[in-house]
Protein backbone atom coordinates (compact mmCIF):
# COMPACT_ATOMS: atom_id res chain seq x y z
CA UNK A 1 0.00 0.00 0.00
CA UNK A 2 1.87 3.31 -0.94
CA UNK A 3 1.91 6.21 1.72
CA UNK A 4 -1.04 8.10 0.42
CA UNK A 5 -3.61 5.32 0.79
CA UNK A 6 -2.08 4.08 3.89
CA UNK A 7 -2.55 7.89 5.31
CA UNK A 8 -5.86 8.04 3.62
CA UNK A 9 -7.05 4.63 5.29
CA UNK A 10 -5.96 6.28 9.16
CA UNK A 11 -7.87 9.15 8.87
CA UNK A 12 -11.01 7.69 7.32
CA UNK A 13 -10.67 5.02 10.19
CA UNK A 14 -9.52 8.01 12.86
CA UNK A 15 -11.83 7.52 16.08
CA UNK A 16 -13.17 9.91 17.34
CA UNK A 17 -11.88 12.35 14.46
CA UNK A 18 -8.63 13.51 12.81
CA UNK A 19 -7.33 16.81 12.87
CA UNK A 20 -6.18 19.50 10.01
CA UNK A 21 -4.59 22.74 11.62
CA UNK A 22 -2.45 24.89 11.01
CA UNK A 23 -1.99 29.13 10.20
CA UNK A 24 -3.60 30.35 7.81
CA UNK A 25 -0.36 31.15 5.64
CA UNK A 26 3.92 30.40 5.97
CA UNK A 27 4.62 33.59 7.82
CA UNK A 28 8.01 32.55 7.82
CA UNK A 29 10.51 29.11 8.84
CA UNK A 30 10.68 30.06 12.01
CA UNK A 31 7.14 30.81 12.69
CA UNK A 32 6.04 27.39 10.76
CA UNK A 33 8.45 25.18 13.17
CA UNK A 34 6.84 27.01 16.73
CA UNK A 35 3.22 26.22 15.42
CA UNK A 36 4.25 22.53 14.22
CA UNK A 37 5.92 21.90 17.24
CA UNK A 38 2.71 23.12 19.63
CA UNK A 39 -0.12 21.89 17.31
CA UNK A 40 2.05 18.10 17.04
CA UNK A 41 1.93 18.20 20.95
CA UNK A 42 -1.68 18.80 21.68
CA UNK A 43 -2.40 16.65 19.26
CA UNK A 44 -0.68 13.61 20.32
CA UNK A 45 -2.13 14.41 24.24
CA UNK A 46 -5.65 14.03 22.71
CA UNK A 47 -4.74 10.43 20.67
CA UNK A 48 -6.11 13.03 17.66
CA UNK A 49 -4.57 11.93 13.97
CA UNK A 50 -2.83 15.13 12.98
CA UNK A 51 -2.24 16.88 9.68
CA UNK A 52 -0.25 19.84 9.37
CA UNK A 53 -1.68 23.14 7.09
CA UNK A 54 -0.22 26.21 5.92
CA UNK A 55 -0.26 27.89 2.99
CA UNK A 56 2.70 29.03 0.67
CA UNK A 57 0.37 32.05 -1.13
CA UNK A 58 -3.15 33.16 -0.56
CA UNK A 59 -3.82 34.08 -3.64
CA UNK A 60 -7.49 34.51 -3.42
CA UNK A 61 -7.12 37.40 -1.19
CA UNK A 62 -9.65 40.93 -0.47
CA UNK A 63 -7.42 42.66 -1.71
CA UNK A 64 -4.45 43.07 -3.92
CA UNK A 65 -2.70 44.55 -0.93
CA UNK A 66 -2.90 41.84 1.42
CA UNK A 67 -0.06 39.63 2.64
CA UNK A 68 0.14 36.51 0.26
CA UNK A 69 2.94 34.18 2.01
CA UNK A 70 6.28 33.66 0.33
CA UNK A 71 5.49 31.93 -2.87
CA UNK A 72 5.86 27.87 -4.37
CA UNK A 73 9.24 27.47 -4.16
CA UNK A 74 10.05 29.15 -1.00
CA UNK A 75 6.85 27.85 0.82
CA UNK A 76 7.35 23.74 -0.42
CA UNK A 77 11.13 24.08 1.08
CA UNK A 78 9.47 25.17 4.73
CA UNK A 79 6.91 22.64 4.40
CA UNK A 80 8.85 19.81 3.63
CA UNK A 81 11.31 21.06 6.47
CA UNK A 82 8.62 20.73 9.20
CA UNK A 83 7.23 17.62 7.54
CA UNK A 84 10.57 16.09 8.32
CA UNK A 85 11.82 17.98 11.42
CA UNK A 86 8.44 16.58 13.10
CA UNK A 87 7.40 13.61 11.15
CA UNK A 88 3.74 15.00 10.01
CA UNK A 89 1.97 14.82 7.44
CA UNK A 90 1.26 17.97 5.46
CA UNK A 91 -1.72 19.87 3.87
CA UNK A 92 -1.78 22.87 1.70
CA UNK A 93 -3.77 24.49 -1.35
CA UNK A 94 -3.34 25.21 -4.86
CA UNK A 95 -4.43 27.60 -7.14
CA UNK A 96 -3.60 27.05 -10.64
CA UNK A 97 -3.45 23.42 -12.47
CA UNK A 98 0.51 23.77 -13.15
CA UNK A 99 0.65 23.98 -9.41
CA UNK A 100 -0.09 20.32 -8.71
CA UNK A 101 2.80 18.30 -9.59
CA UNK A 102 5.18 20.32 -7.84
CA UNK A 103 2.52 20.23 -4.61
CA UNK A 104 2.23 16.44 -4.80
CA UNK A 105 6.32 16.18 -4.34
CA UNK A 106 5.91 17.97 -0.75
CA UNK A 107 2.53 17.77 0.53
CA UNK A 108 0.48 14.45 1.40
CA UNK A 109 -2.93 16.30 0.77
CA UNK A 110 -3.67 18.56 -1.86
CA UNK A 111 -6.31 21.09 -0.81
CA UNK A 112 -8.56 22.86 -3.56
CA UNK A 113 -10.09 25.92 -2.36
CA UNK A 114 -13.71 26.92 -2.93
CA UNK A 115 -12.70 29.45 -5.57
CA UNK A 116 -11.89 26.54 -8.24
CA UNK A 117 -15.12 24.71 -7.32
CA UNK A 118 -18.10 24.72 -9.86
CA UNK A 119 -19.57 21.57 -8.66
CA UNK A 120 -21.75 19.42 -6.48
CA UNK A 121 -19.79 17.83 -4.02
CA UNK A 122 -20.89 14.29 -5.22
CA UNK A 123 -19.42 15.33 -8.70
CA UNK A 124 -16.98 16.47 -7.98
CA UNK A 125 -15.23 13.78 -5.83
CA UNK A 126 -16.44 11.26 -9.09
CA UNK A 127 -14.65 13.39 -11.67
CA UNK A 128 -11.00 13.02 -8.94
CA UNK A 129 -11.76 9.14 -8.94
CA UNK A 130 -12.06 8.46 -12.70
CA UNK A 131 -8.91 10.35 -13.13
CA UNK A 132 -7.55 7.97 -11.35
CA UNK A 133 -7.13 8.93 -7.73
CA UNK A 134 -9.72 7.36 -5.28
CA UNK A 135 -8.07 9.04 -2.06
CA UNK A 136 -10.55 11.51 -1.66
CA UNK A 137 -12.27 13.78 1.00
CA UNK A 138 -14.87 16.51 1.02
CA UNK A 139 -15.21 19.70 3.38
CA UNK A 140 -18.14 21.91 4.20
CA UNK A 141 -16.92 25.66 4.10
CA UNK A 142 -20.25 27.20 4.09
CA UNK A 143 -22.98 29.00 1.83
CA UNK A 144 -22.76 32.61 1.17
CA UNK A 145 -25.74 34.58 2.43
CA UNK A 146 -26.16 37.99 0.47
CA UNK A 147 -22.62 39.62 0.50
CA UNK A 148 -21.15 39.64 4.15
CA UNK A 149 -22.38 36.30 5.77
CA UNK A 150 -20.71 32.61 4.97
CA UNK A 151 -23.57 30.66 6.54
CA UNK A 152 -22.76 26.39 8.04
CA UNK A 153 -25.64 24.85 7.52
CA UNK A 154 -25.68 21.63 9.59
CA UNK A 155 -27.85 19.81 6.83
CA UNK A 156 -24.86 19.70 4.43
CA UNK A 157 -22.83 17.44 6.31
CA UNK A 158 -25.66 14.67 5.54
CA UNK A 159 -26.08 15.50 2.61
CA UNK A 160 -22.25 15.17 1.50
CA UNK A 161 -22.31 11.83 2.71
CA UNK A 162 -23.83 11.11 -1.03
CA UNK A 163 -19.98 11.27 -1.90
CA UNK A 164 -19.58 8.42 -0.54
CA UNK A 165 -16.03 9.59 1.09
CA UNK A 166 -15.03 10.91 4.35
CA UNK A 167 -16.58 14.44 5.38
CA UNK A 168 -14.57 17.09 7.02
CA UNK A 169 -16.69 19.79 6.79
CA UNK A 170 -15.33 21.97 -0.68
CA UNK A 171 -14.59 20.25 -4.32
CA UNK A 172 -13.96 20.12 -7.68
CA UNK A 173 -11.88 19.70 -10.87
CA UNK A 174 -10.64 17.72 -13.36
CA UNK A 175 -6.64 17.72 -13.86
CA UNK A 176 -5.80 15.48 -10.95
CA UNK A 177 -5.41 12.33 -13.35
CA UNK A 178 -1.30 12.28 -13.18
CA UNK A 179 -1.54 12.91 -9.37
CA UNK A 180 -0.86 9.40 -7.17
CA UNK A 181 -1.08 11.99 -4.31
CA UNK A 182 -3.80 12.00 -1.83
CA UNK A 183 -6.73 14.67 -3.01
CA UNK A 184 -8.52 15.91 -0.68
CA UNK A 185 -11.23 18.81 -1.24
CA UNK A 186 -11.51 20.87 2.31
CA UNK A 187 -11.76 23.82 3.90
CA UNK A 188 -11.90 25.33 7.52
CA UNK A 189 -14.04 25.32 10.41
CA UNK A 190 -13.99 28.81 10.98
CA UNK A 191 -17.03 31.67 11.38
CA UNK A 192 -16.27 33.91 8.04
CA UNK A 193 -17.75 37.38 7.28
CA UNK A 194 -16.50 38.90 4.54
CA UNK A 195 -17.56 42.49 5.40
CA UNK A 196 -14.59 44.64 5.54
CA UNK A 197 -13.79 46.42 8.49
CA UNK A 198 -13.60 50.34 7.20
CA UNK A 199 -12.18 49.77 3.85
CA UNK A 200 -9.64 47.35 4.89
CA UNK A 201 -7.23 45.01 3.40
CA UNK A 202 -8.23 41.84 5.03
CA UNK A 203 -11.18 39.40 5.37
CA UNK A 204 -12.98 40.10 9.08
CA UNK A 205 -14.57 37.00 11.29
CA UNK A 206 -16.38 35.95 14.25
CA UNK A 207 -13.85 33.86 15.94
CA UNK A 208 -16.17 33.49 19.20
CA UNK A 209 -18.30 31.32 16.74
CA UNK A 210 -15.37 28.36 16.27
CA UNK A 211 -16.79 26.18 19.08
CA UNK A 212 -20.37 26.18 17.98
CA UNK A 213 -19.45 25.30 14.66
CA UNK A 214 -16.76 22.88 15.53
CA UNK A 215 -18.93 21.25 18.37
CA UNK A 216 -22.07 20.98 15.72
CA UNK A 217 -19.81 19.42 13.14
CA UNK A 218 -18.70 16.35 15.48
CA UNK A 219 -21.84 16.03 16.99
CA UNK A 220 -23.35 15.45 13.35
CA UNK A 221 -20.48 13.19 12.91
CA UNK A 222 -17.66 14.32 10.81
CA UNK A 223 -15.14 12.39 10.26
CA UNK A 224 -12.37 15.30 10.95
CA UNK A 225 -12.02 18.92 11.90
CA UNK A 226 -10.13 21.40 9.50
CA UNK A 227 -9.15 24.58 12.06
CA UNK A 228 -6.68 27.49 11.33
CA UNK A 229 -4.65 28.37 14.17
CA UNK A 230 -2.28 31.00 15.38
CA UNK A 231 -0.58 31.93 18.38
CA UNK A 232 -0.68 35.71 18.03
CA UNK A 233 -4.40 35.79 15.73
CA UNK A 234 -4.33 39.68 16.40
CA UNK A 235 -1.36 40.19 15.08
CA UNK A 236 -1.95 37.73 12.06
CA UNK A 237 -0.89 39.55 8.72
CA UNK A 238 -4.11 38.10 7.01
CA UNK A 239 -7.43 36.25 8.48
CA UNK A 240 -6.35 36.72 12.05
CA UNK A 241 -9.98 37.01 12.73
CA UNK A 242 -10.87 33.68 11.83
CA UNK A 243 -7.67 31.85 13.53
CA UNK A 244 -8.54 30.02 16.95
CA UNK A 245 -5.70 30.91 19.34
CA UNK A 246 -3.05 28.25 20.00
CA UNK A 247 -3.32 29.13 23.59
CA UNK A 248 -7.39 27.69 23.25
CA UNK A 249 -6.44 25.11 21.06
CA UNK A 250 -6.40 22.32 23.53
CA UNK A 251 -9.20 23.09 25.64
CA UNK A 252 -11.68 22.92 22.41
CA UNK A 253 -10.47 19.71 21.68
CA UNK A 254 -10.94 18.69 25.06
CA UNK A 255 -14.68 19.93 24.46
CA UNK A 256 -14.61 17.88 21.15
CA UNK A 257 -13.40 14.64 22.25
CA UNK A 258 -15.81 14.76 25.37
CA UNK A 259 -18.63 15.11 22.69
CA UNK A 260 -17.86 12.43 20.45
CA UNK A 261 -18.58 9.09 22.89
CA UNK A 262 -21.87 10.74 23.23
CA UNK A 263 -22.23 10.64 20.31
CA UNK A 264 -21.08 6.82 19.90
CA UNK A 265 -23.00 5.43 22.82
CA UNK A 266 -26.33 6.77 22.05
CA UNK A 267 -25.60 4.86 18.54
CA UNK A 268 -25.52 7.65 16.28
CA UNK A 269 -24.61 6.45 13.30
CA UNK A 270 -21.96 9.66 12.35
CA UNK A 271 -24.05 10.41 9.75
CA UNK A 272 -22.99 7.76 7.74
CA UNK A 273 -26.05 5.97 6.62
CA UNK A 274 -29.97 8.05 6.52
CA UNK A 275 -31.84 6.68 9.43
CA UNK A 276 -35.13 4.72 7.97
CA UNK A 277 -38.18 6.36 8.43
CA UNK A 278 -41.61 4.60 8.90
CA UNK A 279 -44.39 6.18 7.30
CA UNK A 280 -47.30 4.21 8.21
CA UNK A 281 -49.14 5.00 10.29
CA UNK A 282 -49.45 4.50 14.02
CA UNK A 283 -51.01 2.52 15.88
CA UNK A 284 -51.92 1.56 19.55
Amino acid sequence: MDSSAALYNQLKSADPFFLLAGPNVIESEEHIFTMAKHIKAISTRMGLPLVFKSSFDKANRTSSKSFRGPGLIEGLKILEKVKLAYDIPIVTDVHESIQCEEVGKVADIIQIPAFLCRQVMENSAEKVRLAGNPNVMVCERGTMFGYNDLIVDPRNFEWMRDANCPVVSQSSVDFFSRLKYMLLLISHIHYNSLLLDGGGVASGGLRELIPCIARTAVAVGVDGIFMEVHDDPRNAPVDGPTQWPLRHLEELLEELVAIAPVVYLKRVSKGKKHMEIDLTPYRE
